[in-house]
């Protein structure tokens, strides 16, 4: 069974033009979900990006029960997620510290969106 984790932030107003093109250019993370000990615990399944306006959400679909603390640890240590986030730190409204597991923490508590209901043609 699919789980889904969203993110929701605003950027700076005039910077959708490079938000548009950072997505557009960054690279595949491991799609393997690894926990700290470096055991594999889920697979990311999909990323999707949108923006309206100065907001932009960004969907991750994983297999199996991965525990957002998890997701998040895996994808901070992802070498293109890192290269994108340090991009997109130039063009968010409020400032964040996603160099550190902390900060990081800090910015997913601030940002995660409630999931409300999945619906699929075959369940």
């Amino acid at each position: 069974m699919a789980q889904y984790w969203a993110l929701m932030w605003d950027i700076k107003p005039g910077s959708q033009d490079a938000v548009r093109q950072a997505f557009k250019e960054y690279g595949r993370p491991d799609h393997t979900v690894r926990d700290e000990d470096g055991n594999a615990v889920g697979t990311l399944l999909s990323t999707q990006v949108f923006m309206k306006g100065n907001t932009v959400v960004r969907v991750v679909e994983t297999t199996d029960d991965v525990p957002l603390p998890v997701l998040g640890q895996h994808m901070g240590s992802q070498p293109a997620i890192r290269e994108l986030e340090d991009k997109l730190d130039e063009l968010v409204a409020e400032p964040r510290d996603m160099s550190t597991s902390e900060g990081a923490r800090e910015f997913f508590m601030k940002s995660t969106m409630e999931l409300l209901v999945t619906r699929r043609h075959d369940e």
